[in-house]
């Protein structure tokens, strides 16, 4: 089961998604509510809701196990939280590409590379209001993706104060790292621009939590959900943790990709309370 990263949508993990489909894993790929075709772009009801759209979601479509959830970038930000949450048994094991982890974790680069931008005036705020429980407006947007005009058409562009609350892991992401019991690996590109991907190794480490961490050479952010060699190590990662999860050794590793045969079924899905829709691609 696959999650995008920020502002994107299902479509944006189809090339991964038929990679790990022709290596003979049934796939999903969904538009977490917020965005793509599930819910009103930007925003969400309640910090939670994301959690319980994916629970719904896999009670409602019964993944065939051992299942993984897969997650790149804000998308393995949200991977994390789920995979320190109560409900993380619905997964056997989880996979992050390139995630965000904090934007005071030592992986983030300033300003995720140019990517967001925040209104931080606003933030401070409507947070403030939170802890003495008042979240009448926390729909109100907080950040803005360096999107133009022309991709907003498929693209979310700005995020609601629950929507980043939500999409990400827990502010204590160290507190999130332990919590996280089940079987877990960490892919990203070596050249990665908006994340140090040479200090995941340490940071998961010095949480209490070492996780197998591989870097492919010459790979940036974006690519490692296209480049062929890329794509082929998180297969590669996928096959690992389903052939021995309980002998998964941490440390870096540094290696070259490679491609794989077979075929299943691909699907994108709408993940949102209302229900679970799944159509083949």
């Amino acid at each position: 089961m696959l999650v995008h990263g920020s502002a994107g949508s299902s479509t944006s993990m189809h090339v991964l998604a038929k990679a790990l489909s022709k290596a003979g894993f049934a796939v999903y790929a969904l538009d977490i509510r917020g965005h793509g075709d599930s819910g009103i772009r930007g925003e969400i009801g309640y910090v939670g809701q994301l959690e319980d759209d994916l629970e719904d979601f896999v009670h409602a479509v019964k993944p065939a196990s051992p299942a993984t959830l897969g997650g790149f970038s804000s998308g393995g930000g949200f991977a994390l939280r789920f995979a320190g949450d109560r409900r993380q048994k619905l997964f056997a094991s989880y996979l992050l590409l390139s995630p965000y982890i904090g934007y005071d974790a030592p992986t983030r680069r300033k300003a995720s590379g140019g990517w967001v931008s925040v209104g931080v005036p606003r933030y401070v705020a409507i947070s403030l209001l939170n802890r003495i429980h008042l979240h009448s407006f926390d729909d109100l947007p907080v950040i803005r993706f360096a999107i133009d005009d022309a991709a907003e058409r498929l693209l979310t562009p700005t995020y609601s104060y629950a929507l980043i609350e939500n999409f990400e892991p827990l502010r204590d992401y160290r507190k999130n790292i332990r919590a996280a019991a089940q079987p877990m690996r960490i892919v990203a590109g070596q050249e990665d621009e908006l994340f140090f991907a040479d200090q995941f190794d340490g940071l998961f480490k010095s949480a209490g939590r070492p996780v197998p961490v591989t870097l492919v050479p010459g790979v940036g952010h974006i690519p490692l959900t296209l480049k062929a060699e890329a794509v082929a190590e998180v297969v590669r990662a996928k096959e690992m943790m389903d052939a021995r999860p309980e002998a998964q050794t941490a440390g870096l590793i540094l290696r070259a990709a490679q491609s794989h045969p077979s075929r299943q079924p691909v699907f994108a899905a709408n993940a949102d309370a209302a229900g679970a829709q799944a159509g083949g691609q």
